[in-house]
């Protein structure tokens, strides 16, 4: 069983019981939160709950006793999976009718889709938590504990503001303008106001630069809680789609972060495979930032159990399941054809099944159609199943941020023009990758070749299925637009562009008839 801090969070969820229904988003404050936050130990049990919000759905076994009523009961990173892959040339879904994802594969979803609903009030759920937890911890509120404990107390309150920043991020990347509250508003009948895009980037900016001081260096961190490098590698992504967020360029920001995540001293995982397989809690060499999954103590449908048993046919005279350490197969989704074709023979990061499958995807909901992936994994080391997915979910991480994506994005800075660091040096960290994929210098690429383009490929080619396929699109104004098709975008099998309101999802219906400062445009 995986090491992880938080395996003690139950004794704090029921304080947060009360958040249910799509329009009571923000959870009360009870009676029994004084008794909570009594005992300083307890702060850190009440954190695990931030953390964890992120791949359960509930307070009990695979999102039993549900901690938001929802249209699908599915935890925050099957809502994040879906809106950031389904509509993407990375995923060909199976079940269109069945998981209700037809309009975010075909890009034409409305204020009324359930998953954009879900995603939305997952989002604000995990913000409420923060700033619940913040309530009660600032310096006034933990005077009366001793001075390591309160110590420890600061360290928690940064990791709650750092939790926060992140859910703020995923509103600002998904929706944009948005509805903003802190710890600092009341509760319960406080209609938040709307945030700009701008706003909002601002907030996430200023709140990270500013918990640097409270944060454990990843030396001194334990797995599944957030180091100062896991916040310098979210302020770089901020930076990276800046322009994109306000309309100003911020490549040498991008670009400093970068480097401040890279001299912490991380290095790559020599086994490619190894960091999405069921021991990937040891890969903390690579891994600045994981979501903890674990089949005994966080047991989840969604997160990575989603991602290993979709991944699997369940109509397929070929492939086996026990192969990926699977009991059962779901056969949920496959990959377009597009993405296959983006690697050269040799790419050991090419792992896709494609016995008894076609590469273009004819029929969408073919599961023959489009090459399974086989990245992920609920195998040990060992090659053995980590555990039984029929009882428990699997068993793997989700690694959010590694430093294989750092390197791209301070690689991506450089050639847009920031400052700071040089082609030779982002051209030698790509190639440091290519190395790793081919297990040779027979990928190498030159200074050359390392365009904004071959970049947004290697993206593709390295991060496919980790949840930053359709944010790296729009960067690069493709995600709508005529300028890269894809089977089936828009619907139609050869592709076609789409309105470029969705690149926005928007704010739920049912916010926006209880909130009048928020507001969509185009929708």
């Amino acid at each position: 069983m995986k090491k992880i801090f938080y395996s003690v969070l139950f004794i704090s969820t029921f304080i947060f019981s009360s958040c249910v229904g799509d329009l009571d988003q923000f959870p009360h404050k009870e009676t029994t939160s004084a008794d909570v936050y009594a005992e300083a130990a307890n702060y850190k049990a009440v954190l695990g709950k931030l953390y964890v919000s992120f791949v359960t759905a509930g307070q009990e076994k695979g999102g039993g006793n549900a901690d938001l009523s929802s249209n699908n009961g599915q935890d925050y990173m099957r809502c994040y999976f879906n809106l950031q892959e389904c509509g993407t040339d990375e995923l060909a879904s199976t079940w269109l009718e069945g998981d209700k994802v037809g309009d975010l594969t075909y890009l034409t979803w409305d204020a009324n889709d359930t998953w954009v609903s879900d995603m939305y009030y997952r989002i604000y759920y995990t913000i409420a938590l923060c700033n619940e937890f913040l309530r009660n911890a600032g310096d006034d509120q933990i005077a009366k504990f001793t001075e390591s404990e309160q110590a420890d107390i600061r360290h928690y309150r940064a990791e709650a503001r750092f939790i926060r920043a992140l859910a703020y991020y995923h509103a600002l990347d998904l929706f944009r303008n948005i509805p903003f509250v802190t710890e600092n508003d009341p509760v319960g009948s406080f209609l938040p106001p709307r945030y700009t895009g701008t706003q909002v980037f601002e907030y996430i900016e200023s709140e990270l630069k500013d918990i640097d001081t409270d944060l454990l260096d990843r030396n001194a961190c334990e797995y599944g809680r957030a180091c100062k490098q896991a916040a310098y590698t979210l302020l770089a992504k901020l930076y990276l789609n800046a322009k994109i967020y306000t309309g100003n360029e911020h490549w040498t920001d991008c670009i400093t972060y970068c480097k401040e995540v890279i001299k912490a001293g991380y290095t790559l995982e020599d086994d490619y495979a190894k960091l999405f397989n069921a021991d990937n809690d040891k890969r903390t060499n690579e891994i600045i930032f994981s979501l903890p999954v674990d089949a005994a103590r966080t047991v989840s449908w969604g997160s990575t159990t989603y991602i290993i048993c979709g991944a699997v046919s369940n109509a397929s005279d070929y492939q086996k399941p026990e192969k990926y350490g699977v009991t059962s197969a779901w056969g949920m989704f496959r990959v377009r054809g597009e993405v296959p074709a983006l690697f050269q023979e040799g790419d050991g990061r090419a792992m896709f099944f494609t016995e008894g499958q076609t590469q273009t995807v004819d029929v969408i909901d073919n599961q023959s159609n489009g090459y399974f992936v086989e990245k992920w994994t609920n195998l040990t080391d060992a090659g053995e199943a980590a555990s039984n997915t029929v009882d428990g979910g699997v068993n793997t991480d989700f690694p959010l941020f590694r430093l294989a994506d750092v390197y791209l994005m301070l690689a991506e800075a450089v050639v847009r023009g920031g400052s700071g660091s040089d082609v030779t040096t982002a051209l030698g960290y790509v190639n440091e990758l290519r190395e790793r994929a081919f297990g040779s210098d027979a990928g190498a690429v030159t200074s050359g070749e390392l365009t904004p383009d071959f970049i947004l490929d290697e993206r593709a080619r390295e991060l496919y299925w980790e949840c930053t396929r359709r944010t790296d699109l729009i960067r690069y104004d493709k995600f709508t637009t005529s300028s890269y098709l894809w089977q089936w975008k828009g619907g139609v099998k050869d592709g076609r562009a789409v309105n470029s309101k969705y690149n926005i999802y928007p704010i739920p219906t049912t916010d926006l008839t209880a909130n009048p400062n928020l507001y969509n445009e185009n929708y």
